[in-house]
């Protein structure tokens, strides 16, 4: 049986078929080039917003009582939502909503828990990048400057240790200049004692790189 050509929708069977979207190996033919020059133009479809990755962006999970508990995926607190065993109590700045067949959710930010959950015991908030970033506020220990690292207040290869303690956010400048030296040796000073953070909330931030500015009012920090 001879090979029949696809041919576009309401087109007669004997039509030529219009241009396909993939790469025809014969593309240099002059009757294809021909074909593809009398072709309408095709239209360009407009661009919608697009929502970040379902995997990447969080949402910020609280308690009745707006005491702050974890960071979901957004996918996760849309179930909750949808199942009303949370409300949104911030949506997404840009508006944006999820639609599905019978029912629309605007893409949360916060949202708070319909029931109070009983939060156990936690233990001491794990030393990150992320949580000594926010506990310094991204300014250098020594200078004040805008912070890009850590440094070690008394370097490990003195015996320092990696602990809240000895540990504090630092300008690039300033890790270059102190090195390995004490602070003695350098004249400097400490602009704030370093100590480890205490709160409900900080075990939260130690694990999130970039926190939602909408979720600071209710992680004890002032609203950018």
């Amino acid at each position: 049986m001879p090979d029949r050509q696809p041919t576009r929708s309401g087109a007669p069977s004997g039509h030529a078929p219009g241009p396909t979207l993939c790469p025809d190996p014969d593309a240099s033919a002059p009757d294809v080039v021909a074909s593809r020059a009398r072709a309408a133009p095709i239209p360009i479809p407009v661009q919608l917003p697009v929502v970040p990755s379902w995997g990447r962006r969080r949402v910020l999970l609280l308690n009745t009582t707006f005491e702050p508990l974890t960071a979901l995926s957004l996918r996760r607190a849309v179930v909750l939502v949808v199942c009303g065993k949370a409300e949104v109590v911030h949506g997404d700045p840009a508006g944006m909503v999820v639609h599905s067949a019978t029912s629309s959710v605007v893409i949360p930010s916060v949202i708070r828990l319909s029931s109070y959950v009983r939060v156990p015991y936690r233990g001491r908030v794990p030393l990150t990048r992320a949580g000594l970033m926010h506990r310094d506020r991204y300014r250098c220990a020594y200078c004040g400057g805008r912070a890009e690292t850590i440094d070690h207040v008394v370097p490990r290869s003195r015996g320092g240790q990696h602990t809240w303690q000895n540990c504090v956010a630092c300008c690039a400048r300033c890790n270059h200049r102190k090195a390995d030296k004490m602070l003695s040796e350098l004249g400097w000073r400490l602009r704030v004692v370093p100590t480890a953070p205490r709160g409900p909330h900080w075990r939260l931030l130690a694990g999130v790189v970039d926190a939602d500015p909408l979720w600071l009012p209710y992680l004890g920090e002032p609203a950018a």
